[in-house]
């Protein structure tokens, strides 16, 4: 199977890398920066180009991973119209797709990605969805040559799974950095919470998060939680942080919460 990448970013990178390693050609990498295309080509033998006119025409994939704003930009630039094409969002419709070819789907990969670290695969979830039984078929033995963790997930199901993932990667690390921004004005360093961290996030392995809530907010502590907001006064940022999420979490567990 003849693959081609349009994008070399943190995602495209590892997925071209993972799919190489399994046997696929990837045929050609698309990007907009030539180094970056360059550099991704070089690691799975492939062509490259930065212009999209010089995108090969016959491909069995066409892989579209690029920014969420930028997926609508390259399809009215694309010259290609035949071939399966999928994208790699997490919020963004399948029917995209529709004005511009007959065969489409999504290949999600749940997962964050960074290029200088190598992402295993065999442990990463891919939600697929396609316009045929045929195309998802296809999508499918691609993805089950890297995982078993395979759904099928329709574009509001991805959209949800999309929210879920934001609160607990993306809010998360941020939760990490107003830690790092405390710790560090008291000359502290952040990796003191190492052990913390890591036996939080083993525990949830074991059961559901919402049954191993604890701190000073789920025993509704007002007073430990009044003396965090004082030493957090001349931190606004986090303060107002500190204060909306402690809200959220004594109204959830006291079933507050529509």
């Amino acid at each position: 199977m003849d693959i081609v990448f349009i994008g070399a970013g943190n995602l495209a990178t590892n997925l071209a890398k993972s799919l190489h390693d399994h046997g696929y050609k990837i045929k050609q990498v698309y990007s907009r920066t030539l180094r970056s295309a360059k550099e991704l080509a070089n690691m799975t033998d492939a062509s490259y180009t930065s212009d999209i006119q010089d995108l090969v025409s016959e491909a069995d994939l066409f892989i579209l991973s690029v920014t969420d704003d930028a997926i609508k930009e390259i399809l009215e630039k694309l010259m290609v119209k035949q071939g399966l094409i999928v994208h790699t969002a997490g919020s963004v419709p399948m029917n995209i797709f529709e004005s511009y070819f007959e065969d489409f789907g999504v290949f999600y990969p749940l997962q964050t990605f960074n290029k200088q670290k190598e992402v295993d695969f065999s442990n990463v979830p891919v939600c697929l969805e396609a316009n045929s039984e045929q195309n998802l078929k296809i999508l499918d033995s691609i993805a089950r040559s890297l995982t078993q963790q395979v759904y099928y997930l329709d574009t509001e199901q991805r959209l949800y799974i999309h929210i879920a993932a934001v609160f607990a990667c993306n809010f998360t690390n941020f939760m990490f950095v107003s830690a790092e921004n405390i710790l560090q004005k008291q000359g502290i360093p952040f990796h003191i919470l190492n052990s913390l961290i890591q036996e939080t996030t083993q525990k949830i392995y074991d059961d559901i998060p919402s049954a191993l809530q604890t701190g000073p907010a789920v025993r509704n502590d007002k007073k430990t939680v009044d003396k965090h907001l004082k030493l957090l006064s001349d931190a606004e940022l986090f303060k107002n942080l500190y204060s909306f999420v402690s809200d959220a979490i004594r109204k959830y567990y006291n079933k507050e919460t529509e």
